[in-house]
């Protein structure tokens, strides 16, 4: 049977989740905003509660949650803080490419890590020369005898700064491009791996994102996820997987503001009336209603398809297109809404709005986005 009304247990898993972001996030998302201090009573409080260990399978010791229930909490989350949400979020799509290409010591090892103790993992894919051009990458792993040796710069590496290790895509052979990309584990305590200093933001101040240089840094061959020159298919294919929880994140931020903004439109007297008896504010209002619940619907479609194995590149990248999209235009209408309130910290949207922009950016800019939903047509997807 054909439904749209979520299943019990997802509905459970979505209270659960607005909880936790209504009475740990949102209390001390300002404060975390306003520091960009590493929030580590959060981070504890999401792995009692699952989620930052959310993916690892229950045959390494998680929870094991579906894609579906993933982007359910992640919407939740988002609404509480983006910054810590990016933070929560992001270890499970450090986790992805060993859930996707490691082996199962591989798997028991590095996920099972995660699902004892509350720890990070960090996706490092971005270079100061290679973005959304990651065929160009020039991190190198060179092979010598049962090792690999590493060296080149990584940038915008979330939960980098704190994390027990990472996914790192690196070139093996670079003759070949994109094609001679691979996929290494490489533990945080590595000689030769520098951790650099947090990059100091405009949003989601909250989540920690780090430069990381590799100087002739060696790992065991035995961390190589795959075999060597399938580093592009495990990021591409990360990727298809994961778009969603950020899209899921847009219609989080999005809802927020709009909730702000349609309590305040409705106590605000001007000229006698509340302000949402003017049809211009309340079609504005209207327009960001529907764009949230098409959001939502596209976000739950792409994760369903990952969960039952279903090709989704263009349905992930029209859901993380549009979600976040919708989340940068609703912020900036709250904030229009709330006029000169909405300018000031006295009310979130301005932090609402700051956040919603690096949701257009990060897994992938939205241009990019439509790239990939450009090509998928074409082939006739």
């Amino acid at each position: 049977m054909f439904g749209f009304t979520l299943p019990s247990e997802l509905l459970a898993a979505k209270e659960r989740a607005h909880t936790f972001a209504e009475k740990i996030m949102r209390p001390v998302s300002r404060k975390y905003d306003e520091t960009g201090e590493w929030a580590t009573d959060v981070y504890q409080a999401a792995f009692d509660f699952g989620y930052l260990q959310a993916m690892v399978p229950e045959d390494c010791g998680g929870p094991g949650a579906s894609q579906l229930e993933e982007v359910v909490v992640c919407e939740e989350l988002a609404w509480g803080c983006a910054g810590l949400y990016t933070s929560i979020m992001a270890n499970g799509l450090a986790m992805t490419p060993v859930l996707i290409a490691g082996s199962p010591e591989q798997k028991k090892k590095w996920l099972g890590m995660i699902a004892e103790e509350p720890k990070f993992a960090a996706f490092s894919l971005s270079e100061p020369n290679a973005g959304s051009d990651a065929g160009g990458m020039t991190c190198r792993a060179e092979k010598r005898g049962d090792k690999y040796i590493i060296n080149g710069t990584k940038c915008y590496c979330t939960n980098g700064g704190y994390a027990d290790w990472y996914t790192l895509f690196c070139s093996t052979d670079p003759t070949k491009g994109a094609r001679g990309a691979s996929c290494i584990v490489v533990p945080r305590d590595t000689p030769g791996l520098v951790v650099g200093k947090a990059l100091d933001k405009m949003g989601q101040r909250a989540s920690n994102q780090v430069e990381l240089y590799f100087n002739d840094a060696e790992v065991p061959v035995e961390n190589l996820l795959a075999k060597e020159g399938m580093g592009f298919i495990i990021a591409m294919k990360t990727l298809d997987q994961t778009r969603a929880a950020v899209a899921a994140g847009g219609v989080g931020v999005a809802r927020a503001a709009f909730e702000v903004a349609l309590d305040y439109a409705k106590t605000r007297i001007q000229f006698g009336a509340p302000i949402f008896a003017n049809q211009a504010i309340s079609f504005m209002l209207a327009d960001m209603a529907k764009k949230i619940e098409a959001s939502r619907l596209l976000t739950w479609q792409a994760a369903w398809m990952t969960d039952n194995n279903i090709k989704n590149s263009k349905q992930s990248a029209i859901a993380k297109t549009f979600a976040t999209d919708t989340a940068m235009e609703v912020t900036t209408d709250a904030v229009q809404i709330l006029g000169g309130n909405g300018y000031s910290r006295d009310y979130l949207v301005e932090k609402f709005m700051r956040d919603a922009k690096l949701l257009q950016i990060y897994e992938g800019t939205n241009q990019i986005q439509r790239l990939v939903i450009a090509k998928e047509i074409q082939q006739g997807n």
